[in-house]
């Protein structure tokens, strides 16, 4: 199956549409007065339904097990076809447009085997997919032109001991996502130097600063104190958020001790010197963080 373990968990929604086409008036009035033989027609296929959206990864090799957490099963006859709406609702990792599908399919089936005795000529057709969302599906755009810088706080890598890998991990994760790096910069762990390019960026009118390096617990590990007293606005929400995605897959991701917030109106995030520390943090925080900007021009609130 499919890596989803970087995802997040999201509320992931999906609407499928199945029609079922009968011959006759009659079969429509047995179904309306429940009079089909085999019992009531819309009940039995709903249940079927239910059944089917909870058991799609049994039959289907590469649907992962979800919780599935919410089904609706909806009905519509317009002359003699009867139209089915079957919603499924998670908070999950993965999208559940395939068990809206299936369910869908289901109840499609289920009436076909109860009408069959009464109606030779019903027939199922167009089974789709109406709506998703969650997710890919609900990214937000990414800003034009976002002005971005990235810093990698270290002493060692400043005078030309080691090789930046955090640093450069970021720019590529960022170029996946078409955000552009204007400015990268190697500085020590120095209080007085990060905050020195910190506004020397905010005075070049750049937009999201972030800063690898610096957020552990050695003594010179100092690039949140720096930040802090810069910050005009925290927003501890990004750290918190970051820190819950990387104690899922790293015990030790609650000794990071990032920060974030507005300086002006540049957001400033702070991440960890590591690979698979700034990995975890892109992952959890983008691009849903870059809503903030849409906030800070006058946007609502999604």
């Amino acid at each position: 199956m499919v890596d989803i373990t970087h995802k997040t968990n999201t509320l992931r929604i999906a609407t499928a549409q199945a029609v079922v086409v009968v011959s006759r008036p009659e079969t429509i009035h047995a179904i309306q007065n429940k009079l089909v033989p085999k019992g009531d027609v819309f009940e039995m296929a709903k249940a079927a339904g239910l059944l089917a959206v909870k058991k799609t990864p049994d039959l289907l090799p590469d649907c992962h097990p979800i919780p599935i957490e919410y089904t609706a099963v909806a009905y519509r006859i317009e002359d003699l076809t009867i139209v089915i709406e079957l919603t499924v609702k998670t908070i999950y990792k993965t999208g559940v447009e395939v068990e809206a599908m299936h369910g869908a399919s289901v109840v499609a089936l289920t009436l076909y085997d109860m009408l069959k005795p009464i109606d030779k000529g019903v027939e199922i057709r167009n089974i789709k997919l109406l709506e998703k969302r969650g997710g890919k599906s609900d990214k937000k755009a990414i800003p034009e032109n976002l002005k971005t810088a990235v810093i990698v706080c270290s002493d060692s890598i400043s005078k030309g001991i080691g090789e930046d890998k955090s640093g450069k991990k970021i720019i590529g994760k960022f170029d996946t996502l078409a955000i552009s790096v204007s400015d990268y910069s190697i500085i020590p762990d120095s209080k007085f130097i990060i905050q020195e390019k910190i506004r020397s960026l905010c005075d070049l009118d750049y937009q999201l600063i972030v800063i690898t390096g610096g957020t552990g617990l050695s003594t010179r590990d100092v690039t949140p104190e720096a930040v802090s007293e810069l910050i005009d606005r925290e927003i501890p929400g990004i750290s918190e958020t970051a820190r819950q995605y990387g104690q899922e897959r790293m015990p030790t991701s609650m000794l990071s001790r990032s920060v974030s917030g507005l300086i002006g109106n540049t957001l400033v995030l702070t991440m960890p010197g590591s690979t698979g520390g700034v990995t975890e943090y892109i992952d959890a925080l983008f691009p849903h963080v870059l809503h903030v900007f849409s906030v800070i021009e006058g946007g609502k609130h999604d």
